[in-house]
């Protein structure tokens, strides 16, 4: 299948080959030091240079650095949900997304501890600009989506990623993560964009749409860190975005971004994964006949399922009595715990300007306002 070569991942028969352009990488040395601190270089690269398989390399290397990851930046992760999934069968997760690398990780940290298939990834490729990365991304299954394209250029690539995905899902049965927006939530609303549902339903072989989404299994995920260590990363595009400025990213922007979220403090994390959504699939079939309101009306499901698991911390109902000048949730956190807050808040905001401190409080507060939308509207 030559025609998904520009976004695929590696074939299981070209890991081996992938491992050897990169095993005296100093980005890999870095990686596997932190991973496997007491163990010498040449064991290492003993050990991946006998590995042949895209599972063999997440499972004896990435499954380790995740765990790494958890124990030096995080008090640790919880899951949900993952015991109503099926072994050997493949899903498509549409999930909310707050960390460039560590959704999927975790997801696929997860999936594996459950005995279940893991995913193929999607990755905007202006992430892996560097060999090294775009060497790393596809050891690790991940498929690239192609930004920055002209109109016409931009469809024939949603068409064959589409495709792709189809691909995987139903021909290779293999699991799929997708974000439900294109890039990171950096105000903590978390919305599903109908533009990812429609790249999607490009791919569908059914005449009738919803079959093929009832199909390909889709799975709503909510992930949720008690703090986010890129908030203040954030803030320079939402500030351009409130004075209405295109908003230009620094040289290494995005590597810097992806390194401080992994390596920042996290502490609590949870993922939750939804039910597969055939109810509702069935719902919106039987009520709507026009394909952009079943979109718009599946957009709708992925949000409310999303909504309702989100896991919220106490950092997010402090910062919504801070946000409000109230102590609605005082219940919810300890006055140390508000203390830790607040301080923090200080450290990140260097230039104390009430935009950036209502900004970050904003991204904390949103997932609490969105979820008493979702209570009062249901």
């Amino acid at each position: 299948m030559q025609k998904f070569d520009a976004i695929r991942p590696f074939y299981d028969a070209e890991i081996n080959e992938g491992i050897k352009s990169s095993v005296n990488h100093p980005m890999m040395k870095a990686l596997m030091n932190f991973t496997f601190p007491n163990v010498a270089d040449e064991v290492w690269k003993e050990q991946l240079l006998k590995t042949h398989s895209i599972r063999d390399f997440q499972c004896n290397f990435i499954y380790h650095s995740v765990q790494k990851v958890l124990e030096k930046s995080s008090d640790g992760l919880s899951t949900s949900g993952f015991e109503k999934l099926e072994k050997n069968t493949a899903y498509l997760f549409i999930s909310n997304h707050r960390d460039i690398i560590l959704d999927t990780s975790l997801l696929n940290a997860a999936l594996f501890e459950h005995g279940l298939v893991m995913t193929a990834s999607a990755i905007g490729d202006n992430l892996v600009k560097k060999s090294f990365l775009q060497t790393l991304s596809k050891l690790n299954r991940n498929f690239l989506v192609l930004r920055g394209l002209p109109p016409r250029e931009m469809l024939q690539s949603s068409k064959l990623m589409s495709e792709y995905i189809g691909q995987l899902l139903q021909r290779e049965n293999r699991s799929v993560w997708i974000a439900q927006r294109e890039g990171r939530t950096k105000d903590g609303n978390d919305a599903t964009h109908q533009g990812v549902l429609k790249m999607l339903a490009m791919g569908s072989d059914e005449a009738q749409l919803m079959d093929y989404f009832k199909k390909i299994k889709v799975v709503p995920v909510s992930i949720s860190y008690e703090y986010d260590p890129t908030d203040a990363l954030k803030m320079p595009q939402l500030i351009a975005e409130a004075n209405n400025e295109t908003y230009i990213k620094e040289k290494n922007e995005d590597f810097m971004t992806l390194l401080s979220g992994i390596m920042g403090q996290k502490k609590h994390i949870h993922i939750h994964v939804g039910d597969v959504l055939d109810a509702e699939i069935e719902a919106i079939k039987g009520t709507y006949d026009n394909s952009n309101k079943q979109i718009q009306a599946l957009a709708q499901a992925i949000d409310d399922s999303i909504l309702s698991t989100y896991k919220l911390w106490p950092t997010n109902y402090i910062a919504y009595d801070l946000l409000h000048g109230t102590s609605t949730y005082a219940a919810q956190y300890t006055d140390i715990e508000k203390a830790v807050f607040e301080r923090r808040l200080e450290k990140r905001v260097n230039s104390r300007s009430e935009f950036e401190i209502h900004g970050i409080l904003s991204m904390y507060a949103n997932p609490v306002v969105n979820k008493l939308k979702y209570e009062h509207g249901n």
